[in-house]
């Protein structure tokens, strides 16, 4: 098959228009639409400056494809500087077409559509509470109470690896030879 797509080039990709997952958002919502090559300073630096606002009391942040990662960076950063959002993440599926043209119109060959669906994130961050019992909730410091109890977990398995409570050999290596340290030999008494 890439044999004959050797004969076609890209001409454009067609996003699919989807409803947001969310219900009962305001008209005036701010959506931030993050891409892969959005400059995060740039985005951080408009989505702070309307959060701090009394006005806005909630914002969307959507990304798809290889922008997914920089959207959770986005609002891991929102989350950090205006403590106390409420959260929502939604993940799913966009639909994109991707329209090839054959290099050489001549040839007689036919125009190609591909379709592919490819992964999206939305999250809405809220000043105002949002429905717990929504899949996907997640609420304000709930996130930094795991990473404590990840952490206190994490030391306390460190002390009993101090104490050589675990498999291994120990100080002395895997290998007899490891005893001297570099450049000596384990010679057999």
């Amino acid at each position: 098959m890439w044999s004959a797509m050797e004969n076609y080039k890209k001409s454009k990709i067609v996003e699919k228009p989807s409803p947001l997952p969310f219900t009962n958002l305001p008209s005036d919502i701010i959506e931030m639409k993050v891409k892969d090559g959005s400059k995060i300073r740039n985005l951080m630096g408009y989505a702070i400056g309307k959060m701090e606002s009394d006005s806005v009391r909630q914002i969307l942040f959507t990304g798809s494809g290889k922008a997914i990662s920089k959207t959770i960076t986005c609002v891991e950063i929102m989350k950090r500087r205006l403590t106390g959002l409420h959260q929502i993440t939604k993940v799913l599926f966009k639909q994109t077409e991707e329209i090839w043209e054959p290099i050489v119109p001549e040839a007689g060959l036919d125009a190609l559509t591909v379709k592919r669906n490819i992964p999206a994130i939305c999250i809405l961050l809220s000043k105002d509470a949002l429905d717990s019992q929504e899949p996907g909730y997640q609420a304000p410091g709930s996130f930094g109470a795991f990473w404590i109890e990840t952490l206190k977990a994490e030391s306390q398995g460190q002390i009993k690896r101090k104490q050589g409570g675990g498999r291994g050999a120990g100080r002395m290596g895997k290998h007899p030879r490891s005893v001297g340290g570099r450049g000596e030999s384990y010679k057999k008494p």
